[in-house]
């Protein structure tokens, strides 16, 4: 009869299994592929910006829309200016940056702005004024002062979304013919008016009429065809009615 085992006994002792007498080797376990992971997440990441990169390439731009006026966006060029010399009425209704007087201007001022002689390049003359809009609109003032100063003018085309100083207005360009000039001296007349506070503000820039081409011109397609209205853009931008804020 076998004795039974005792508490201690029990203890020290575990099951087992009988196996033959020998060497024995145990196989070894495979540790986690981490590279493996890694590389297939690295594939996964790159072929899915590919597939958005093609599908980006397919879809068209939906193109900015504005509602003109009043969100007219922001004009593509011209800045407005910040070191030039500045006019401001005598009663303080408006102001605007001009062209420094030197070698390329002649300046003069009045009361009610300032009229800049441009004596380099094609020539030209470029005002930059007010007048009080009494009731008037903007298209009526820039037809009466085109009507004032180059009677009979021809306007060639009205400019879309004309601003003064990013204020809503009306701008056409238009040619003049003098008395006694030949077809090939004809005037190009840029005119631009924005009517707020019932003071009308005015920039207007003439001078030769001379096709811009690849080699004479702002380089970009323009039909103004007037040399002098490459630097009117930022004096025109600068213009500020009373209260409005600083630019």
């Amino acid at each position: 009869m076998t004795k039974p085992k005792t508490d201690a006994e029990q203890t020290n002792s575990f099951e087992g299994y009988a196996v033959p007498a020998g060497r024995y080797a145990a196989r070894r376990d495979r540790g986690p592929k981490y590279f493996a992971t890694l590389g297939i997440w690295v594939l996964s990441l790159m072929a899915g910006m590919m597939i958005l990169a093609l599908v980006d390439t397919q879809v068209a731009d939906v193109p900015t829309r504005y509602v003109c006026p009043p969100d007219c966006g922001r004009p593509p060029t011209g800045l407005p200016v910040a070191t030039n010399p500045r006019f401001t009425a005598p009663g303080g209704e408006f102001s605007v940056s001009y062209p420094a007087s030197g070698a390329s201007y002649t300046v003069t001022t009045e009361p009610n702005g300032v009229t800049a002689q441009w004596t380099a390049g094609d020539g030209g003359t470029l005002r930059l004024f007010s007048q009080p809009a009494q009731g008037r609109n903007s298209k009526q003032i820039a037809e009466e002062l085109l009507q004032d100063g180059f009677p009979d003018a021809q306007i060639v085309y009205q400019l879309p979304n004309a601003t003064v100083g990013f204020h809503v207005g009306y701008g056409a360009v238009a040619d003049f013919q003098q008395l006694g000039a030949s077809v090939n001296d004809r005037l190009r007349i840029i005119i631009i008016v924005a009517v707020k506070n019932d003071l009308a503000l005015v920039a207007a820039a003439d001078g030769p009429l001379r096709v811009f081409t690849p080699s004479f011109g702002p380089g970009p397609p323009s039909p103004a065809n007037l040399q002098i209205a490459q630097d009117m853009g930022k004096y025109v931008n600068s213009f500020t009615w009373r209260g409005d804020p600083p630019r």
